[in-house]
């Protein structure tokens, strides 16, 4: 068990030092430079090519990545070029905003996907059954991207139930920090909810073919009570590791939901430090 766990570490390890790289090496492609932008589009090439060697962004990648790896292994995750600001202390004010997103829309595709697979699976293969999963195919085809303006055109602008855009803290309200959060976390949950609902349904057709189900049906137990205290208990595990590793699957899908909606999160971190090509703010953000 020690061992396995090792690999594992070491796996993650590795998968966050190539990643990393990647960001160096693929931001290093893109046209533009952060010194561009702190100076503006009129900086001579003169003023701007000493700026990147006064920030080291005239190193080679292999020097630049090597750099932040020293840096990071003792804690540091670097300075933003652009802003000045401590990557660590951004993450540290993003992340509550990220995080609250990520818990809201697994609550939600919970709370959703629960009662329908609870009307699915006792009617498997009727009429019902195949509405709720035509319904899922739908929900798993539509990206976060493009639910997000469905539901802010449906809900913000036709409903006026929900604001467009911008983030209230949960420090000024919890309702009006709800309403701020809900649309942001509806985009990213709607393909949870399909997924949490198949592997609910499924494990719940299984569970309902077994003997001690006939048992509590013979002894005169109604269909409600059976299904809701026989067969859901045994029936949620699956569930219960799905949601847990669509945590983390749910806090990386925030980024563009959150530059949507303008959120001061992660995400938006990312889109900024992307945009204005500093390097040293999205290598940080992506390796947290």
């Amino acid at each position: 068990m020690l061992w396995f766990g090792v690999k594992r570490l070491a796996r993650g390890l590795l998968v966050v030092l190539f990643v990393s790289f990647l960001v160096v090496a693929l931001l290093g492609l893109a046209p533009g430079s952060p010194a561009t932008v702190i100076l503006g589009e009129n900086a001579s090439p003169q003023a701007v090519a000493e700026l990147e060697q006064r920030l080291g962004l005239d190193q080679p990648v292999w020097t630049q990545w090597w750099d932040w790896i020293l840096a990071a292994s003792q804690g540091d995750l670097g300075t933003s070029l652009v802003t000045g600001v401590a990557v660590l202390k951004a993450v540290v004010t993003a992340l509550p905003v990220t995080l609250e997103i990520a818990v809201l829309a697994l609550l939600i595709s919970l709370l959703v996907s629960m009662p329908l697979a609870l009307l699915a699976a006792p009617r498997a293969g009727s009429a019902v059954d195949r509405g709720v999963s035509a319904l899922t195919s739908v929900l798993l085809a539509i990206p976060a991207f493009v639910a997000a303006p469905l539901l802010v055109y449906l809900f913000a602008i036709q409903l006026r139930w929900f604001p467009v855009t911008g983030w209230v803290p949960l420090s000024e309200g919890i309702g009006a920090n709800l309403r701020s959060a809900f649309l942001p976390a509806l985009s990213v949950a709607l393909i949870e909810i399909a997924a949490f609902q198949r592997v609910l349904r499924a494990d719940l057709v299984t569970t309902l073919r077994e003997d001690y189900i006939d048992a509590a049906r013979t002894k005169g137990l109604t269909a409600r009570y059976v299904l809701m205290r026989h067969a859901l208990r045994p029936s949620s595990f699956s569930l219960l590791t799905v949601s847990g590793v669509s945590l983390g699957r749910l806090l990386g899908g925030t980024v563009i939901v959150e530059y949507l909606f303008t959120l001061p999160g992660l995400g938006q971190l990312v889109a900024t430090g992307v945009s204005s090509r500093d390097v040293v703010t999205v290598q940080g953000v992506v390796a947290f």
